[in-house]
């Protein structure tokens, strides 16, 4: 809902020169909570954690309407990015404990079915909020809205056996597990990708708008839908053709979407682009979150996802930085700021095949 209106909500307290930390700092909280999310997922339960992120959604949410300066604006939205740094690693991990291995990758392209519905219907409702109604009118509805996810959340039976209460040992950096390296080719595979999609975050409102789209989160919608179409049958793909194979036709199509949207003159091919683009989106995240849990070792499946998220804060995170530097608030440095994305992409399919020519009958290619 917020995320295509609040470059526009920052020019107007004049830190347009701040647009690429809209995401960063997000995304720069939702890094450093999957620290603490992923062991307390494994250790108190799954439904602990997706309780705690929508909370934090739901008081963001109206905390915006208290951002007065540029200073509170960024410390709001700091906080906001811990609900993600909980609600997905807590979600994942709940549903891979119900679902047989065979049918993992389906599982979670369902997941993303969901999600992202309500990420098709977030930034046309934001938008038209705003337009219409103003700003605090959006800021107040994102917080309704993190009410009933909260309220909803509290019908989820945990699936941990025997989960402890939370303690504040959890949250001591010094002391257990914070991470695990066992899914790292998913990780690295996932970097570029999280890395253009910070780019899309970043610079897609201005752009859009710079080519006549009144209502700007009417794009969102557009790649939206687009991944939805695809995650109905790339995560059942994967199950059946593998993991690798799925990621580098999702990679070709990162390639070509994102270039296309550099290329895009016009509200049609710009949206060609962005259906491309959503359906590389639509084939990749289910495959690598499927993938990821592959390699969880018994009891560390939220630990290991959480380590796997980590990449894609780290790649959304300086993919919304060095855009917002690339692009500097001026329209003819667009192009070349997509074209980055598309270069990634290209890294990410050549990563892939070495992965599956090193280990043509491990787990990486299974």
């Amino acid at each position: 809902m917020l995320l295509p209106e609040l470059p526009g909500f920052l020019r107007a307290m004049g830190g347009e020169e701040y647009v690429g930390l809209i995401v960063g700092v997000f995304t720069l909280n939702a890094f450093f909570s999957r620290f603490f999310s992923g062991r307390m997922a494994d250790q108190s339960g799954r439904v602990k954690v997706i309780l705690i992120g929508t909370a934090i959604t739901a008081i963001a949410g109206f905390s915006y309407l208290f951002a007065t300066s540029l200073v509170l604006f960024f410390l709001i939205r700091f906080l906001h990015g811990m609900s993600t740094g909980f609600r997905p690693t807590g979600t994942t991990a709940l549903l891979s404990d119900m679902v047989h291995v065979s049918r993992r990758g389906e599982a979670m392209g369902y997941l993303g079915v969901a999600g992202n519905s309500g990420m098709a219907l977030g930034p046309v409702i934001g938008s038209l909020i705003r337009v219409n109604m103003g700003y605090d009118a959006m800021f107040i509805t994102s917080g309704i809205f993190g009410c009933i996810a909260f309220i909803l959340s509290l019908s989820l039976t945990e699936t941990l056996p025997k989960p402890k209460p939370i303690n504040w040992g959890q949250l001591n950096i010094f002391k257990g597990q914070l991470m695990d390296f066992a899914s790292w080719p998913a990780a690295v595979s996932l970097l570029p990708i999280a890395f253009s999609f910070g780019v899309f975050l970043t610079i897609s409102p201005d752009f859009v708008g710079s080519l006549g789209f009144t209502y700007r989160g009417a794009f969102n919608t557009t790649i939206v839908i687009s991944s939805v179409a695809a995650r109905i049958f790339a995560g059942k793909a994967s199950d059946k053709y593998g993991r690798i194979p799925l990621l580098i036709i999702g990679n070709l199509l990162l390639i070509v979407g994102m270039w296309v949207i550099g290329m895009a003159e016009t509200t049609a091919i710009a949206i060609l682009g962005g259906v491309i683009y959503g359906f590389s989106n639509g084939i990749n995240m289910p495959t690598i979150f499927a993938w990821t849990i592959d390699f969880a070792k018994p009891g560390k499946t939220a630990l290991t996802l959480g380590t796997m998220l980590m990449a894609l804060e780290i790649g959304i995170g300086l993919g919304a930085v060095v855009s917002g530097y690339m692009y500097g608030d001026q329209l003819e440095n667009i192009a070349s700021t997509y074209f980055t994305g598309s270069f990634l992409g290209i890294f990410a399919v050549l990563f892939l095949l070495w992965l599956r020519k090193r280990y043509p009958t491990s787990t990486f290619s299974e």
